[in-house]
């Protein structure tokens, strides 16, 4: 069995990953700030599962501070791979702060690679977005489509990210596999996400807001397929950028009628207008990780949907006050 740093450890992927690396009988070192980008309380939440499980300690600290990677827990032992699943996500925001998205994305991805060098781990993953294709890309986006016209800071940070850890590849060899997420969601989602935000609201009477005229596509991960697919890529590689994605785009619309099916109740909806950062649809290609990594999705939108609406249910009695807007 191996031994795995997993940054990013509370947020929503990260903690998924690291749990299924545990059930596979390997030892993570879990790695997270803890940060207020949004409640902690669904941060907390995650962590529990974790902390229960033998095999998995946990270190509270930001990848963009040097200092972190001094930590006993980090410096004691062998380590067989890092995955660097931390990040500050989101396009929006990132018009707002865009200098924490560079700090995260770009500073903490250098210093994730640097401390792969210095303690000889051969292996890094690198979680990298679907916001990379931009606007100039046809759909659905392959591999080696353009990334170099970013429109939001987010995505310009994660393009720092990927070109970093190709530079530490080519001069110092570590293995790195570039993994492109697609709009991922289910149980214990990111608040700031629609699936999680729409279940909230439709589930309370509140009113949900869509931004633009809700004909915008996104191609809709499970959480699980993403935690499966994360793992595979620890596997050798050289360097590849591989999507992971569902190969099925659902629009705005479509996905609030799976919610309301599923809460059993319908959503009132309020238009705005449309976010300049926005991305009007994402579609991954997705052969490559079938190829590469013997990788496919297998949880549908409308089965991850009941699953994240009974996680709601379940947590309700503190997540109906979780700010998502």
């Amino acid at each position: 069995m191996g031994r795995y740093i997993v940054t990013g450890a509370a947020g929503f992927i990260g903690a998924r990953t690291a749990e299924l690396l545990l059930e596979e009988g390997h030892e993570v070192v879990g790695v997270d700030s803890l940060n207020a980008a949004y409640d902690v309380r669904v941060k907390r939440n995650r962590l529990e599962r974790l902390a229960a499980r033998p095999n998995f300690d946990f270190e509270t600290g930001d990848i963009a501070e040097r200092s972190l990677f001094d930590r006993a827990a980090l410096r004691e032992g062998r380590f067989d791979g890092l995955l660097n699943l931390a990040a500050r996500a989101g396009v929006r925001a990132s018009v707002d702060d865009p200098w924490v998205y560079v700090s995260t994305n770009a500073t903490g991805t250098l210093n994730c690679l640097e401390f792969c060098r210095r303690r000889e781990i051969g292996k890094l993953v690198l979680a990298s977005t679907s916001s990379l294709y931009g606007t100039s890309n046809e759909v659905p986006y392959t591999e080696d489509q353009d990334t170099s016209r970013p429109i939001s800071p987010y995505a310009a940070s994660k393009a720092a990210a990927e070109a970093m850890a190709h530079a530490y590849h080519a001069l110092h060899g570590i293995d790195v596999t570039v993994l492109r997420y697609f709009t991922v969601y289910g149980p214990a989602g990111r608040p700031d996400m629609s699936v999680f935000r729409f279940t909230q609201r439709v589930r309370e009477g509140l009113p949900i807001f869509v931004y633009g005229d809700g004909s915008m596509s996104r191609d809709f991960t499970y959480v699980d397929d993403i935690a499966r697919g994360t793992i595979k890529a620890l596997k050798p590689l050289g360097f590849e950028i591989v999507n992971l994605g569902s190969d099925r785009p659902y629009t705005v619309k479509e996905l609030i009628e799976i919610i309301e099916a599923s809460v059993g109740k319908k959503a009132v909806i309020e238009y705005q207008d449309a976010h300049p950062a926005d991305v009007p649809s994402t579609w991954a290609a997705i052969e490559k990780a079938a190829r590469v990594l013997d990788w496919q999705p297998q949880v549908t939108l409308q089965e991850g949907v009941a699953r994240a609406v009974a996680w709601y249910e379940a947590e309700r009695e503190w997540a109906k006050d979780v700010k998502v807007y």
